[in-house]
């Protein structure tokens, strides 16, 4: 999912001239990068020195703060195979995590179209997880919304994701799929074939259980 803004604060009216604008560039400038999204993903992200914060997103490479019109990009995502992770250096390594809970756990979700049969997004879905179960992601936010900034402040902040089952990670997954209307457990039964892959011991370095 992408969402194009062209200046004005979140709330405030559109003026004709902006609109025009808008119309006008999207009916005449190539926006092919914004156009290949292919994937809308729901995910939670924490901050990799706070990791009681947490952040619920969409994301897709480029995260936003909610699936609506206003919506604020706040940070990036890249995911990569764990043969290009294991060409990279140590402490480069570090900053990057793994999405097997993600997946296992039933963290990690694409939202379901309204007019697509739920058998068929399912069986979609799955397929994407089966591949995102392997990758390994480095993402930064660049906005700090959950703290109440207008704007994008100070430095981009490392972030990190669920690694383990929590009182955390149950409330803001069972939040999540109420307003998805998401029967958590069944994502979890449906993923029970994928397997877990051996998850390298430099990802997730910003745990600190698991680097006391």
């Amino acid at each position: 999912m992408a969402h194009c803004e062209t200046g004005n604060a979140v709330g405030e009216p559109v003026s004709t001239g902006q609109s025009v604008l808008e119309g006008t560039a999207k009916a005449t400038q190539n926006l092919d990068p914004v156009n290949s999204i292919c994937a809308w993903l729901n995910a939670f992200h924490l901050y990799a020195d706070d990791p009681t914060r947490i952040i619920p997103d969409i994301r897709q490479c480029v995260i936003y703060d909610s699936p609506e019109k206003s919506a604020r990009l706040i940070g990036i995502e890249y995911m990569i195979t764990p043969h290009i992770y294991e060409t990279l250096p140590a402490e480069e390594r570090k900053l990057w995590h793994s999405h097997v809970f993600e997946v296992k756990g039933g963290v990690l979700i694409m939202p379901k179209p309204p007019l697509v049969p739920e058998v068929v997004w399912e069986k979609a879905e799955t397929a994407e997880m089966e591949e995102l179960v392997k990758l390994y992601g480095k993402t930064y936010h660049l906005w700090q919304v959950d703290r109440g900034d207008n704007v994008p402040m100070g430095a981009p902040m490392l972030m990190g994701s669920f690694l383990k089952e929590t009182k955390g990670v149950e409330s803001a997954v069972d939040s999540r799929n109420q307003r998805f209307g998401i029967e958590g457990g069944r994502k979890v039964d449906i993923r029970k074939h994928i397997g877990e892959p051996e998850i390298h011991p430099d990802s997730d370095h910003w745990d600190h259980s698991k680097h006391p």
